[in-house]
């Protein structure tokens, strides 16, 4: 089987290695905390308020709900492929050798 190596990435392996499926992990998770702070709390509207743009309070659902479902969408999406991918530690070869 021939690796093609592009760009540093792996191509075999979908173009994402554990680093950056953990990345996308986080961002996914605090988006989604952040963007759930914002939806069902009234932080979002007290600083609007504070910032003198209170007539905006009434476009936030356009935009919160939304970014609600992508971000746990990421992190579902994350997720599944942390799962799917193989352990290195469980498909190392033994060091030991019995017999020897």
């Amino acid at each position: 089987m021939v690796r093609v190596v592009s760009f540093g990435r792996d191509t075999l392996s979908g173009g994402m290695d554990n680093m950056e499926d953990r990345k996308l992990l986080r961002t996914g998770g605090a988006g989604t905390v952040v963007a759930a702070i914002c939806c069902f709390t009234p932080a979002l509207v007290l600083l609007f308020g504070v910032m003198g743009l209170s007539a905006w309070v009434g476009w936030l659902d356009y935009v919160l709900w939304p970014a609600l479902v992508i971000f746990a969408g990421m992190t579902v999406y994350a997720l599944i492929r942390l799962r799917k991918k193989p352990s290195v530690h469980r498909h190392a070869p033994s060091v030991h050798r019995k017999g020897t």
